[in-house]
């Protein structure tokens, strides 16, 4: 095996833990009455895919997700529905990073939205004030890569941008269809569980 240069992570239940569960309650609190339906833990549907994908800016879903409730909703009501995905942020996988950064090139590769990448990409994402982009040589979020994963291309774009070497690069996500994806383009892969401390198994494998 050719030695790990640079390692992709995902975000959600990887770096954070996720609760669909409290997302899709939180949705449905603020009058999304089939968020069970349109929320998945690793690809959305609908509207929610949309947003990430990049097909819907942040506003435009706003007003979209407002109409499908019957009311007004607030940029900020839809961003807690959002955060409820996030239930956990453990501060030993963010000094993990900060560890791992001194030797390796981080990346985040991510499905994601830009109500949550508003919060994680701000202050408000660590009580040190710290934002995601401190942990990380680059983020590629899908909405602004118009492009969500398993998509070959949100891999190749990535690749090609950061200059990545697949084979001299590990790959951390808990999707198994993006782990298939990653595999296919010759990285090395670790399949992260939700809520599993990781931190030994992407050790041994370094």
């Amino acid at each position: 095996m050719e030695q790990i240069k640079s390692i992709v992570f995902d975000f959600g239940g990887v770096i954070v833990n996720l609760s669909r569960e409290t997302a899709v309650r939180k949705f449905v609190e603020i009058g999304v009455a089939n968020a069970d339906e349109l929320l998945d833990a690793y690809h959305q549907t609908g509207l929610f895919l949309e947003v990430e994908d990049g097909r819907l800016t942040a506003e435009e879903f706003r007003v979209k997700l407002s109409e499908q409730a019957g009311r007004e909703l607030t940029y900020e009501q839809v961003r807690e529905g959002w955060k409820g995905f996030m239930v956990d942020i453990p501060s030993y996988r963010l000094d993990y990073l900060l560890e791992l950064r001194k030797k390796y090139k981080l990346y985040l590769l991510s499905n994601t939205n830009p109500y949550v990448m508003g919060w994680a990409r701000s202050e408000e994402f660590t009580p040190a004030g710290k934002p995601l982009d401190d942990y990380f040589d680059r983020i590629y979020a899908s909405y602004e890569l118009k492009q969500v994963k398993p998509a070959r291309g949100i891999f190749e774009y990535m690749i090609h941008d950061a200059g990545l070497i697949p084979q001299e690069t590990l790959f951390v996500d808990d999707g198994p269809a993006n782990i298939k994806m990653a595999q296919e383009l010759g990285m090395q892969t670790l399949q992260a569980i939700n809520g599993v401390d990781w931190r030994e198994e992407l050790s041994a494998l370094l």
